[in-house]
């Protein structure tokens, strides 16, 4: 192992302190030909954050948003009011455009709307997005439930798309329940779903 001086290693003598197994899979569900997944389970105060892996999401139709909504019964219903951002970096594949911008058409302002998470996703046998979001403390009942999401996409038009979205469900009930949509049309891919342990 590295880091070995005088038989001992610096992890033993404290200098910086490693977590292994922090994060742990919950559930996983895997979409074939699907409206939505919804995970209606597993979303409780065992873990302050959870996060959600999305691996391969390949729409039915062409140039539609992968996005996603909160809910605080169970699932009955999907209408957490949200307030976020969303930013965008993207790079043709013939390398004619470069461009890293704010998005106003996919953020929201105290909307029960599903929230955007990409933009314009294609639905070639080869393109698809995959990436991450992140929920912090869903449970709690003091404060609002901040998510932070990172997602590469195969855009439609040829251009690798990586979409940064952020935001707050504006409510102070417990979230219990999520799912995860195109904005139109089935899809297939997988959604894994961790509790990650506090310090």
């Amino acid at each position: 192992m590295p880091f070995i001086s005088n038989g001992t290693t610096i992890l033993d003598n404290g200098a910086f302190s490693v977590s292994l197994g922090s994060q742990i899979l919950i559930s996983e569900q895997t979409a074939s030909g699907s409206a939505s997944i919804s995970f209606t389970s597993g979303i409780d105060s065992t873990y302050p954050i959870y996060r959600f892996e999305f691996i391969n999401m390949n729409p039915a139709t062409d140039n539609v948003f992968f996005q996603f909504n909160l809910s605080t019964d169970g699932g009955s219903n999907y209408n957490v009011t949200k307030t976020s951002s969303y930013s965008r970096a993207y790079h043709r594949e013939d390398d004619s455009a470069v461009v890293l911008e704010y998005d106003t058409g996919r953020d929201l302002a105290q909307s029960t709307s599903y929230q955007d998470l990409t933009a314009g996703n294609g639905n070639g046998a080869d393109e698809d997005c995959s990436g991450t979001l992140t929920l912090f403390n869903p449970s709690s009942t003091t404060y609002v439930k901040h998510w932070i999401s990172t997602i590469n996409t195969y855009f439609f038009d040829n251009i690798s798309m990586e979409s940064f979205t952020a935001g707050y469900g504006n409510t102070t009930s417990a979230v219990n329940a999520i799912q995860f949509k195109m904005s139109s049309g089935n899809f297939d891919g997988t959604i894994k779903m961790y509790g990650i342990k506090g310090s």
